[in-house]
C-alpha cells in the first residue's frame, strides 16, 4: 500500500477526478492502480477570500509497489502506507473464572468493555444511570419541564456526557498505534456514517450517536458481557492495597480483582468515596467560563467567505485563543456549529451549561464555551477535592442568578463588556432550555475570569467579524470542561499508583478529554487488564 499526502483538488471536483489525480500523481496507467481509499480529507479556510481546495491523503494499491516507491524515493509525500489495523493483544482462555468490572458506560467504559468482550473476557459493566432511550426522556424532562433526575441526565447514563454533545470525533492526542482508527471503525460498524473514517473533523451528533451506542452495547452482551443499569457503586472493597470488588447502592457486592474505573467528570460522590478510601487522587487544572451564541450564518461568512453555505463544507467552526493582560488564557472550547446550548447539571439546585449539535448541524445558532484556564496552585488550593468544591459553589450561585428553576443566567455580549445588566434580547435568540434570565454575569465567576473574558471578546471580534456584537448571548456557566481531579496511575501498568487492580481511565480520571481520546484510553486500559489477568493466571 502506498500513501500519497497533500493531493489537492478543487472543492467541486467530480467523483472520477480523484482516481485521475492519483494516476497522474503516481504516473500510472489505469490498469496499474488496482484500488485506493481516502485516508483523510481536509480543507484550509484560514486565508479569507482565497480559493478553498480539498486536500487528500490517499492510500493506493498498485501492481508493482516496490517499483513505484523506488521511483518516488526522494518524494516525502509518496511513502509506504502504515499499517493502521487493530490487533488484539490477548485472548481469554476457556478456563477463566474471574470477570473484570467496568464502572461507567461513557465512551471510555464503552470501549473498555467492548475490547474486553472482543478478547473473550466477558466484562460486567456497572452504569449508575439509565439506558440510552430512558435517559433521553429524562434529559428532555429537565429541558422542557424543569424536572431533574439526578441519576439520569446529560452527565449520567449510557453513552456518558459525550452522548449529549456535538459527537466530535477528533483529538490532538498522540496515537502511534492508531487506536483512534479502531474507535472510528467500531462506530461505523455500529451504524455511524462511513465518512467519519476520513473527514478531518468527524462528528456524529446526538441522535445518531444514541443508536450507535445501543448497538455496541448489544455486541458486548452477545459476546458474553453484562451491562447493568441503575447500578451505582457506593464503595470499593480494598484489602492490603489491592481492589477485591465493589459494593452497589442496593447492597450487592461483586468480587473482582480487576476494576476499570471509567468515571465521568461529574461523579463527585465517587470522587469523595475514593478519597475516603485513600485511593490516591490529586487536583488538576481545568477551565471555567460561559457559553456564547451567534448566528451560524455570521460564523459561516466570517470563516468561509464566498463559500459560506457550500454543501460540501457544512456549518463552519472556529478555534480562538487570547492571552489576557492578567496572565490568563481565554479560549474557545467545544465549539458546536449549528447547535444548541443545553442544561447539563446532574445535581439539584445547580446550573451548568454545555453545547450540543445534531449530525445535520442546521440549527440557527453557533455556540462555544469561552473559558479561562485555572490551576490548583493559583486558584483553588486546599486539597484534592478543592476543584470539585469550587465547581459546586459556582453552579449553586448560577442557579440563584437564573431564578431558582434551572433557567440559566445570561447577558448580551455588548452589555457584558461594558459592565451593564441586560434587560432584553436582540436578534440572537438563546437556545438554552429551560430558558435564560437576563441580568449581570459579573458575579457568576471569579473576578479574574470576568476580567479576562471582557478583554478577550473584542480581540476575538478582530478574528471573526461580529464575534463581539452587542446582541450575541453569553449563557452561564460552563464549569465541567474537564475533570477537576486526576486518579493517578502507573504509566506502565495503568493501575492506580496505590491500589493494585484498579485501573483509572478516561475523562473523569483525568486521562482524556472528549469522545475519541476517552475511547482510545478505554482500549489501552482494556489491553492492560487483559494482559494482567493472563499473567496472574499463569502465576497461579
Amino acid at each position: 500500500m502506498i500513501r500519497i499526502n497533500e493531493l489537492q483538488l478543487p472543492l467541486d471536483h467530480p467523483v472520477d477526478a480523484l482516481r485521475k489525480a492519483v494516476l497522474a500523481r503516481l504516473n500510472l496507467g489505469d490498469t496499474d492502480l488496482t484500488d485506493f481509499t481516502v485516508f483523510k480529507r481536509s480543507y484550509d479556510a484560514r486565508k479569507k477570500n482565497s480559493e478553498i481546495t480539498f486536500v487528500y491523503i490517499i492510500d493506493a494499491q498498485v501492481r508493482d509497489e516496490a517499483k513505484v516507491l523506488a521511483r518516488f524515493a526522494q518524494d516525502r509525500n509518496v511513502r509506504p502506507a502504515p499499517d493502521t489495523a487493530y490487533y488484539p493483544v490477548a485472548q481469554a482462555p476457556a478456563n477463566l473464572s474471574e470477570r473484570p468490572l467496568v464502572i461507567g458506560f461513557g465512551p471510555c467504559g464503552l470501549f473498555a468493555a467492548l475490547s474486553l468482550a472482543q478478547m473473550g473476557f466477558k466484562p460486567i459493566v456497572l452504569e449508575r444511570g439509565k439506558d440510552v432511550r430512558t435517559r433521553t426522556k429524562d434529559t428532555w424532562a429537565l429541558w422542557r419541564n424543569k424536572v431533574l433526575t439526578p441519576e439520569s441526565n446529560v452527565q449520567f447514563g449510557e453513552g456518558g456526557a459525550g452522548l449529549f454533545s456535538d459527537g466530535k470525533l477528533y483529538s490532538q492526542i498522540k496515537d502511534p498505534k492508531f487506536y483512534g482508527r479502531k474507535v472510528m471503525h467500531e462506530f461505523v460498524r455500529a451504524g455511524a456514517p462511513a465518512e467519519i473514517m476520513y473527514v478531518s473533523k468527524p462528528h456524529i451528533g446526538t441522535f445518531r450517536l444514541t443508536g450507535v451506542v445501543s448497538t455496541m452495547r448489544e455486541e458486548i452482551r452477545e459476546r458474553g458481557g453484562e451491562v447493568r443499569f441503575d447500578s451505582r457503586v457506593t464503595d470499593f472493597l480494598i484489602e492490603d492495597g489491592r481492589i477485591e470488588g465493589v459494593t452497589l447502592a442496593n447492597g450487592e457486592q461483586l468480587r473482582s480483582r480487576y476494576v476499570v474505573l471509567a468515571l465521568g467528570h461529574s461523579a463527585r460522590d465517587t470522587f469523595r468515596m475514593l478519597h475516603a478510601r485513600d485511593v490516591y487522587i490529586e487536583a488538576k487544572p481545568f477551565a471555567i467560563g460561559f457559553r456564547i451564541e451567534h448566528p451560524q450564518s455570521m460564523v459561516d461568512k466570517a470563516r468561509l467567505g464566498k463559500y459560506a453555505g457550500h454543501p460540501e463544507l457544512g456549518a463552519a467552526d472556529y478555534k480562538l485563543v487570547h492571552h489576557a493582560k492578567n496572565g490568563r488564557a481565554v479560549y474557545s472550547f467545544c465549539m458546536c456549529p449549528g447547535g444548541t446550548v443545553v442544561a447539563a447539571t446532574s445535581e439539584p439546585n445547580r446550573v451548568v451549561t454545555n453545547g450540543m449539535s445534531q449530525y445535520s448541524r442546521n440549527e440557527r445558532n453557533a455556540n462555544a464555551g469561552i473559558v479561562v484556564g485555572i490551576t490548583p496552585e493559583a486558584d483553588f488550593p486546599g486539597g484534592p477535592l478543592a476543584g470539585v468544591e469550587l465547581q459546586e459553589k459556582l453552579e449553586s450561585h448560577a442557579f440563584e442568578l437564573g431564578g431558582h428553576d434551572y433557567c440559566a443566567p445570561g447577558q448580551l455580549v455588548g452589555d457584558f463588556i461594558r459592565g451593564k445588566a441586560s434587560t432584553e434580547f436582540g436578534e440572537v435568540e438563546p437556545s438554552y432550555k429551560p430558558g435564560v434570565l437576563l441580568g449581570d454575569l459579573a458575579s457568576a465567576l471569579p473576578a479574574y475570569v470576568i476580567e479576562a473574558v471582557r478583554e478577550a471578546l473584542p480581540a476575538f471580534g478582530k478574528q471573526i467579524r461580529g464575534f463581539d456584537r452587542q446582541d450575541a448571548i453569553l449563557t452561564g456557566i460552563e464549569t465541567r470542561t474537564s475533570s477537576p481531579i486526576r486518579i493517578k496511575r502507573d504509566n506502565l501498568s495503568l493501575q492506580s499508583i496505590n491500589t493494585r487492580g484498579l485501573y483509572p481511565a478516561g475523562e473523569g480520571a483525568g486521562y482524556a478529554g472528549g469522545i475519541l481520546s476517552a475511547g482510545v484510553d478505554g482500549i489501552k486500559v482494556a489491553e492492560a487488564v487483559a494482559l494482567a489477568m493472563l499473567e496472574d493466571l499463569q502465576d497461579r
